[in-house]
Order: structure tokens, then sequence, then C-alpha cells
């Protein structure tokens, strides 16, 4: 068996495997088993995220970053869950600036000079707004749409759309550029990336936000076609930065994967580093586009 067949078959396994989970918990809309999901992919990520730093001895406060993306976590759930999105956004503020006095007050108890102190503060924050706060998103997804009748949440479907066509960019930038690829895009992030690819995950993301739109008029009824190729575009475009930025980040720290957690993948950080960028934008043209609160 050839070297490229074998890595497509083990990434090909742990896909399936995680996602038939993870759909399984998404469309079971069990809110304890989603949050579990979540929170244990932001925290695995943010961990991943301050282990690349380690291995290249840049200065960061894991500990501390740890436990902030942890409360964070655990209050977003609690606030979007019980209180509710429309005052649960002053908790994420307050959360925030709870980041931003915690690292300096442990920057304080280090005797160190020159630019380290600045640094070390910036690589913890980062990791704190690049992991757990954009992937914060994927919960209000959940909770920014209105429940049934039941009380049952509805915004899980929604996060399935986003999942999906996400995950179709990654699908057709991958099948495209191994298949035809052969004009390099931005080779000093990342070599294997083209343009053939690049069209390609855009093709297969508008033909995932159609093809779920179509499929599941009821349960996505706030979308119609024009919203799907829309989103398709601009999902799509997003997931493709967004493996790009952590392209950027590996490429920085000299490592080839976030982690080693899934075989043909990585680590959590790899699986969710498009998502990172495409949560935002759904919640955003949610609620800004389509006018949902």
């Amino acid at each position: 068996m050839t070297p490229n067949r074998l890595v497509f078959l083990r990434r090909f396994g742990s896909t399936v495997v995680l996602w038939s989970v993870a759909l399984w918990i998404i469309l079971s809309g069990h809110e304890l088993g989603f949050h579990f999901l979540i929170g244990t992919l932001a925290m695995l990520g943010l961990w991943e995220y301050y282990t690349m730093l380690d291995h290249k001895k840049l200065p960061n406060f894991k500990i501390i970053g740890l436990i902030c993306g942890f409360v964070f976590m655990v209050g977003s759930f609690y606030y979007f869950s019980h209180v509710g999105p429309v005052h649960s956004y002053d908790f994420e503020v307050a959360t925030l600036l709870f980041f931003l006095l915690v690292v300096f007050a442990r920057q304080m108890f280090q005797h160190t000079r020159d630019i380290s102190p600045l640094e070390t503060m910036a690589y913890t924050l980062f990791g704190l707004f690049y992991v757990i706060w954009m992937f914060g998103f994927v919960t209000k997804i959940v909770y920014v749409l209105p429940r049934d009748d039941t009380g049952h949440v509805t915004g899980h479907l929604y996060v399935l759309f986003l999942i999906l066509v996400t995950k179709f960019s990654d699908m057709g930038a991958y099948l495209t550029g191994s298949l035809i690829g052969k004009h390099l895009m931005v080779p000093h992030i990342s070599p294997k990336k083209t343009w053939e690819g690049f069209f390609g995950a855009l093709a297969f993301s508008v033909g995932g936000a159609c093809g779920m739109v179509a499929l599941m008029p009821r349960q996505l009824s706030y979308f119609h076609q024009k919203d799907a190729v829309i989103l398709g575009l601009v999902l799509g475009l997003a997931a493709i930065i967004g493996d790009l930025a952590e392209s950027i980040i590996k490429r920085s720290c000299d490592v080839k994967d976030s982690g080693h957690l899934l075989p043909g993948i990585g680590g959590a950080l790899d699986l969710i580093d498009s998502i990172l960028f495409t949560a935002p934008l759904l919640f955003f043209y949610l609620r800004f586009v389509l006018d949902v609160s």
C-alpha cells in the first residue's frame, strides 16, 4: 500500500468515527452531551496550542490559560442555556476582561525584563481568543435560535449545517487539490495548497449548503436557497482561511500537526481549525442578516 493511500485511509477512518459520534450527539439534541463535546474539543485545542508554543520554547502561562478557558466554556454554557443569549453577552465581555486582569496579575510575579513579559502575555491571551472565544460561537449558534414548543433547542441543527458545510469545504479542497492541483496557492504557508483546491473547496461548500437546505427545509427554516449559496461561499472561504491560519501557527512553531490524537488528521486543533472561523460568521449572519435573536 502506498504512503498516500495509507494516509488517506487513516484520515478517512478517523473522520468517520469521530464525526459519527459528533453527529449522533448533535442530532440527539441532548444539551449536556453537546456541551461536553464542544468543551472537550475546545480545551484539547487550547492545550495543543500551548504545547506547540512549548515545543518552540515560546513563553506562555499554560495553566492560567487553561483555567481561564475552562471558566469561559462552563460559564458560557450555563448563561446561554439558563439565562438566555441577551444577558449572556455581558458575561462574555466580563470574562474577556477577566482574562486580561488574570494574565497581567500573573505577569507581575515574573522577574523578567526586556520584551519577554509582553510576549508571554500576548501568546497566552492569543490562545484564549483564537481557540476558546472563537469556538464559543458554536454554543451561541445553538442558543440564538428559539426553542421549539416543547422547550428543546433547535440551534443544534444549524450547528450541523455549519459542520457539514465546513467539512465539505475541507473535503473539496483535499480531493480537488489531490487530483488536479498544479498551481500553488501560498507555498510559503502551506506547500500543498493549490488554487484548484481553493475553487474545489468553494464548489463543494456551496453544493453542501444547497443540498442541506433542500433536504431539511423544515429544520433549517430560516434559510432559503439564496442564503445557502451565500453561506456556502462565505463559509467555504472562511474554512480555507481557518486552515491556513493554523498552518501559520504550526509553521511558526516548527510542528507538522497540532497533536497526535487522531490518526491521519492530527490533533483536536487540526480538526476544528476551520470551524474557528466559520462559526462566528454563521452566528453573525443569523443575527444581522436574518435578524435572529
